[in-house]
């Protein structure tokens, strides 16, 4: 079964998209092959107006860039296929996380909620391929935090003879803690605090791009070791797993 997925997060830089063929569903016989792999950046002015949305956005904007959002992501499905010569209807599904506006995790007996938009029934009527989307909001409903969703792919394709962490530093840093293979104990994955959403905001506000290429900067400067530890002195870091933010 060939399988497009589509992802975008908080960092706002674009979308990434892997085409692969997957067997399987289980860790005994699931198996997968990379067919092909894009990121494929937002347009400035696609950029500007989701941030504009998230930040100040009503009912109307959400509402019209949820749709549009739609649009773009079929779009870029549609080039990313033709780019590799494979036709939509050689493809069985488009997984579409969507782009989150916002996220509140729940606190105490207050239960979290979530929202990512990019329209799914506008991705399957542009594309001609079947969507799945919203992936979240069934953890949230049952209590859970709804992120990182990653715990379950990392255990399928990182597990090893040891234990693992994985740790990811997207729009939002998050971990995955991978028992050793053979040990009956589920993955545990949690959020570890803000990643590349304050570092690209920071190299816009000093150089006007829209990133620190390849850390450069960062390379060359060093730590204001005050400043880490009074960021540390969160009280989010003390929160115990599960968490996001």
């Amino acid at each position: 079964m060939k399988v497009v997925g589509v992802m975008s997060g908080t960092s706002l830089d674009g979308l990434d998209l892997v085409l692969i063929e997957l067997q399987g569903s289980r860790p005994a016989d699931f198996s997968w092959r990379i067919l092909d792999c894009a990121s494929l950046p937002y347009a400035s002015h696609q950029r500007e107006r989701i941030d504009r949305a998230i930040r100040s956005g009503g009912a109307a904007a959400l509402c019209g860039l949820h749709v549009d959002l739609g649009e773009w992501i079929a779009q870029a499905v549609l080039t990313f296929l033709a780019r590799g010569k494979e036709e939509p209807d050689e493809v069985r599904l488009i997984g579409s996380h969507g782009q989150t506006v916002w996220h509140v995790p729940p606190e105490g007996a207050a239960p979290g909620s979530t929202l990512q938009i990019g329209n799914a029934s506008v991705i399957a009527e542009v594309a001609g391929v079947d969507v799945i989307s919203d992936f979240r909001a069934r953890d949230m409903a049952a209590g859970g935090h709804g992120a990182p969703l990653t715990a379950y792919l990392d255990r399928l394709i990182f597990t090893a003879d040891a234990p693992r962490l994985i740790q990811n530093i997207g729009g939002i840093g998050n971990v995955t803690v991978l028992p050793a293979e053979g040990r009956t104990e589920s993955p545990v994955a949690f959020d570890t605090g803000p990643g590349v959403v304050l570092i690209d905001g920071a190299a816009r506000a000093l150089t006007g791009e829209s990133f620190d290429m390849d850390g450069r900067l960062a390379a060359a400067g060093a730590a204001d070791e005050a400043g880490v530890e009074e960021w540390l002195a969160d009280p989010f870091f003390r929160l115990p797993p599960p968490r996001s933010t």
